[in-house]
């Protein structure tokens, strides 16, 4: 593959995550991205969806097998991220798959081994890693910014009303969805906790199903320890009345960082002179964003995700978030979940 040709993609799923693959690839169009089909299961949409979408609609099948796809973006329910990009490798395509990678180690394991053997590319889209506050933070940190790290704090405020459980019928199940508030919702900040901090290497957790009818959890409470000594603590729900920004927060014996939404709210050093990282602009954050609407996540993180695909592909490297990364989250969400007592 060569910087002059073009990478075609295609989209296996047509819901709501969709379209964010659509906005990135088009945005992605002067590195030679380009949108070839959308997969989807129900014929009788395959007309609608090509209309809406300027691109034939067809069966999984067709889909990978057709000529022009180098990628498959995997934009599926969770319980059928496993399947699809083993389908996907076999068929020598590479995978991009959305959130997570899949329900169990096991079956992201697997999507590991399947890519590694066909020899193409896996990533994950857990877009926050890519958005250029979360890398300076993560920059922050390595450099030593913040000292020791002692605490970190994730509160995950959000508000997903029962319609919204109720849209599909593969929300709110263990099947396809894998859980709720912290698999659904809460994993982007999971990922975020981890890559400042580490893999926990311990994990105490209470989860509850308050007020939505649905199998998994609409609220949770986790503490997590790590090699260091640090802990930090995870709250989330889906329950909160209008829903609220989320909330990252990291301290350490050299400085505190705060972070509401995607908006740096505190950056604090101990010795400023210090800092080799500049920090940036403080602002208040506007509105709850994705804490009240699942359509409020800006696409900024998905473009970039795909730039930094296509730049991998095209040096034939793996992308920042692979699946070894992907499923580091995966696997604290399921630390989490087997605390409390859900697996």
């Amino acid at each position: 593959m060569t910087m002059f040709e073009t990478i075609g993609f295609a989209i296996l799923g047509a819901g709501m995550v969709a379209d964010y693959h659509r906005q990135a690839i088009a945005a992605n169009a002067e590195l030679g991205a380009r949108l070839v089909a959308i997969g989807h299961y129900n014929p009788a949409r395959f007309a609608d969806i090509s209309d809406q979408c300027g691109v034939p609609c067809v069966h999984q099948e067709e889909l990978l097998a057709h000529p022009e796809v180098d990628v498959v973006c995997i934009c599926t329910p969770s319980g059928q991220h496993a399947a699809q990009t083993i389908a996907a490798a076999g068929a020598g395509k590479h995978v991009l798959v959305e959130k997570p990678m899949a329900l169990s180690l096991g079956d992201a394991d697997a999507m590991i081994a399947a890519c590694d053997q066909a020899g193409v590319q896996l990533g994950v889209v857990l877009q926050r890693r890519a958005e250029p506050l979360f890398q300076r933070i993560h920059s922050a940190i390595q450099a030593g910014d913040l000292g020791d790290l002692t605490l970190g704090v994730v509160t995950i405020p959000y508000h997903r009303s029962q319609a919204y459980y109720d849209q599909a019928d593969w929300r709110g199940t263990w099947a396809l969805d894998g859980g709720g508030v912290l698999m659904n919702q809460g994993i982007h900040l999971v990922d975020l906790l981890i890559w400042y901090m580490g893999d926990p290497v311990q994990v105490q957790a209470h989860a509850a199903t308050l007020h939505r009818d649905i199998e998994v959890e609409d609220t949770l409470a986790a503490t997590l320890r790590f090699a260091n000594g640090a802990l930090a603590t995870i709250t989330a729900t889906t329950t909160a009345a209008l829903g609220c920004p989320h909330r990252i927060e990291i301290y350490g014996t050299g400085g505190d960082i705060q972070v509401e939404g995607e908006s740096v709210c505190r950056w604090e050093l101990a010795d400023p002179a210090q800092g080799t990282v500049e920090p940036p602009e403080i602002s208040a954050p506007a509105n709850a964003g994705a804490g009240g609407d699942p359509r409020g996540i800006r696409p900024t993180g998905h473009i970039a995700i795909f730039r930094d695909f296509i730049h991998a592909l095209r040096a034939n490297n793996p992308p920042q978030i692979d699946g070894a990364e992907g499923r580091r989250s995966l696997a604290t969400v399921l630390a989490v979940y087997q605390a409390a007592g859900l697996c």
